[in-house]
């Protein structure tokens, strides 16, 4: 058996019925955990498990768990700061900043492998032009070459946690206002201006080895009329093609208004996988969920299945080995020092995919 390409989420937090038989469809490859679902640590890990169990290979468990005010996990973990505070660093002091990303990378990474639970959706890897309220300090920097050397560093020390990276949004979400979830995006620029600043980050990542990235429902109007989670230019000209990318292309979810433009959800799972995805995401819609499944009866594909299969985590301790370790002490207390209170949030960030 092979990992289906669908991801969906749940209610609560433990299964119901209707979730163990949606899991237990060949088509659902992974489940994606929001605040809702947790708790405590204990009833958290035993969820996990749950979700292992329903069958082989198991179903990846994915979360967003950014930092900053993207961080479904908190009571039990550590609080992170915003990706922002590392740019800020990184202005008067480099090597620091470089560090201290790293280890926050490697903490996050830790904390959620510790769990049982295979992938965050990290990091982002926008530019920050100071025009997207979705984005804002969940970027790095509006410098792409910074970009790039933070998020490399943030990368590393999740790699030492076991846990595989998956960069966002592609092609870049940074210049747009709108906000997909509740809009439809377009970006008016022409390609030699994307290729010249957003898309650096991500040729830098992949050139680096990424495994993994998230596209972005935003319309590049002057390159391709169709949202790049929907668009075989973007996706297989550019991404696999061009800038020579092997890892796995998840969408974002289908349930966000960016995604309305491709259709019903039927279609939308139809053209997202057609034009190049290999697993996308249906949340916070279980009706939804459901005709994605059995209107893809029938679907196969070997290679994004591997590709899929390859993001499990690499690395189980347990929470107690890992609290116990001198390093997470000291890094947890250093990165005390960069947490701020959380940002004003127009919308309650808890039950997006992002």
């Amino acid at each position: 058996m092979t990992l289906g390409p669908v991801m969906v989420d749940i209610a609560g937090q433990e299964l119901t019925t209707d979730d163990r038989v949606l899991l237990a469809e060949p088509l659902v490859g992974g489940v994606i955990l929001f605040s809702r679902n947790y708790h405590s640590l204990e009833q958290l890990e035993k969820l996990v498990k749950a979700i292992q169990a329903i069958k082989k290979p198991r179903l990846l468990i994915a979360v967003d768990q950014e930092g900053g005010r993207v961080q479904r996990f908190k009571d039990g973990f550590s609080i992170l700061p915003a990706m922002r505070r590392f740019g800020e660093i990184y202005d008067t002091d480099q090597k620091m900043s470089l560090d201290l990303a790293q280890q926050c990378g490697w903490l996050m990474a830790s904390e959620v492998c510790s769990t049982g639970i295979d992938i965050s959706f990290a990091p982002v890897l926008d530019i920050d032009k100071g025009v997207s309220s979705v984005i804002g300090d969940r970027a790095f920097h509006s410098d792409p070459y910074v970009v790039s050397k933070i998020a490399q560093a943030f990368i590393v020390g999740m790699n030492e946690a076991g846990m595989l990276a998956t960069g966002k949004h592609f092609p870049g979400h940074g210049s747009i206002a709108a906000d997909s979830h509740i809009a439809m995006p377009i970006d008016e620029r022409p390609m030699c201006d994307i290729e010249m600043d957003d898309l650096k980050p991500f040729q830098f990542l992949i050139d680096a080895g990424i495994n993994a990235l998230m596209m972005a429902h935003v319309i590049y109007s002057r390159v391709d009329p169709q949202p790049a989670g929907f668009s075989s230019f973007w996706m297989k000209t550019i991404l696999r093609d061009k800038m020579h990318f092997q890892g796995a292309i998840f969408s974002d979810d289908l349930s966000m208004e960016g995604a309305v433009i491709a259709g019903d959800y039927q279609q939308r799972a139809k053209i997202s996988l057609e034009t190049g995805c290999d697993m996308i995401l249906v949340c916070n819609n279980r009706e939804a969920a459901w005709d994605v499944v059995k209107s893809l009866e029938g679907y196969d594909n070997p290679a994004s299945s591997l590709r899929i299969a390859h993001l499990h985590h690499k690395q189980a301790i347990t929470r107690d080995d890992l609290v116990n370790k001198p390093r997470w002490k000291e890094v947890k207390n250093l990165l005390d020092k960069y947490v701020e209170e959380p940002s004003l949030n127009l919308l309650d960030p808890t039950n997006y995919t992002h």
